[in-house]
């Protein structure tokens, strides 16, 4: 699918500044292209710091790709995980078809680096966002747009707001199901029913298949958990299944659900309605929008995803790290480092140390608790000369979406694991 490559390619030549954090300052006033150009190493930047593995990267990035075609369905990795467009640039180029997004902001900013296919996974209430959804469809013929809706009151809004602006294609609409206790999403088939119907009522909106979120259903991998997500996902192809011999749709449809934790269960269940020549009435795509996997972690995804090393493999592993250095030891069991709640995501589990440079990491080392920029660093056991002040601690970390958006600038560095590792790229978010 398409992507601005002469936009994302022009990221290189902006400058490195002190706005970016751990950059050293004596590149300060560099472009990414010049810097990258001298070879760099790692141990140049400064601490705090998360990097990428180039090497994790792509193996990670493969691995889906390569299994979500041998499953029959799409996918459309989730963009808001690492709101980074050098990566959706890499996800795209290895076949994803769009790029899924959480907000109209986010929708905006892929489509300034030239996003095609955009599966915008939440209701376009916001008059502005909206107007300029259905005007950036209007100006672009090839740009495909998909939002969703979980009431008739959304409809009845969307396509209000539509009318009062000024003509455009028919804005994509999905009907969004949920679940009990979950997200948003019709709380029944009844109720989406009663969605679409009023879709295909309004004027400026055209129903265009199912959405929906498992994993707000269930957070383990426990026979209960995994239940109530199948059985949430089977309602979820139910209703897709009636709204084809309804007739209610007037072309091709989309079916989508699928975060990063029970993907194999949206692959057995909804893959099977993929029928992209309409055989079976209407031409319908199953849409993955798994957005974790590319990162993955060390934490939750580790323990949850069924495509995570070593259970299966080969298989997903954590690219991302945080490095953070030896700041006080004030207690002989005891280490803060320079890195904390600012720095390294906390919401799913704490970081966890896995190896000392400059000094010994004791096996049952453990990390208590984080303050906004320090990280409590327990070592049973072990006196100040096991790690000294000065030595840098690796982490490992869970959940990519709360590790990114604290970062402007992410180094990519050759191998975790690699004595000297190399910077070999520079990825730039946007939160």
């Amino acid at each position: 699918m398409v992507i601005d490559n002469d936009a994302v390619d022009a990221l290189a030549d902006e400058s490195l500044g002190p706005g970016d954090k751990s950059v050293p300052p004596d590149l300060w006033g560099s472009t990414v292209r010049e810097y990258l150009a001298g070879a760099p190493r790692l141990d140049q930047w400064q601490t705090p710091l998360l990097t990428l593995d180039r090497a994790v990267l792509d193996a990670n990035r493969d691995l889906m790709a390569a299994w979500t075609a041998a499953a029959g369905v799409a996918l459309a990795p989730h963009g808001k995980t690492t709101m980074a467009p050098q990566l959706w640039r890499e996800q795209l180029v290895a076949g994803s078809w769009g790029i899924t997004l959480a907000t109209v902001w986010q929708a905006q900013l892929a489509r300034s680096f030239g996003v095609g296919r955009i599966m915008l996974a939440n209701s376009a209430l916001d008059p502005v966002g909206l107007a300029w959804a259905a005007a950036e469809s209007a100006r672009a013929a090839d740009f495909e747009l998909y939002c969703w809706a979980d009431g008739v009151a959304t409809v009845e809004l969307m396509d209000k707001i539509l009318r009062e602006s000024a003509g455009s294609p028919r804005v994509r609409v999905l009907v969004e199901l949920g679940g009990p206790h979950g997200r948003t999403g019709a709380r029944t088939r009844a109720g989406a029913h009663a969605v679409a119907a009023a879709i295909a009522a309004s004027e400026r909106l055209s129903l265009a298949g199912v959405a929906g979120y498992e994993g707000a259903l269930a957070h383990d991998r426990s026979a209960e958990g995994v239940a109530v997500v199948r059985a949430y996902l089977r309602e979820l192809a139910t209703l897709h299944t009636e709204l084809v011999a309804a007739g209610a749709y007037s072309g091709a449809a989309v079916v989508t659900a699928g975060g990063s934790a029970y993907p194999e269960l949206v692959v057995e269940e909804l893959a099977g309605l993929a029928d992209p020549d309409g055989a079976r009435g209407v031409p319908t795509t199953v849409v993955l929008r798994s957005g974790a996997y590319l990162v993955h972690d060390d934490g939750f995804y580790a323990g949850i995803s069924p495509l995570a090393a070593p259970a299966k493999e080969p298989g997903l592993r954590s690219a991302m790290h945080g490095w953070a250095r030896v700041v006080s030891r004030p207690e002989p069991e005891l280490a803060l480092l320079d890195g904390g709640r600012r720095d390294f995501p906390f919401d799913e589990g704490l970081p966890v140390p896995q190896l000392a440079v400059g000094g010994t990491l004791p096996p049952n080392a453990v990390v208590t608790a984080l303050n906004d920029q320090h990280a409590f660093l327990r070592l049973p056991g072990a006196d100040a000369a096991d790690l000294p002040v000065g030595s840098v601690v690796r982490l490992g970390l869970s959940h990519p979406c709360t590790a990114f958006d604290k970062w402007r600038l992410i180094p990519v560095i050759d191998s975790v694991d690699a004595p000297d590792p190399r910077v070999v790229d520079l990825i730039r978010t946007y939160f």
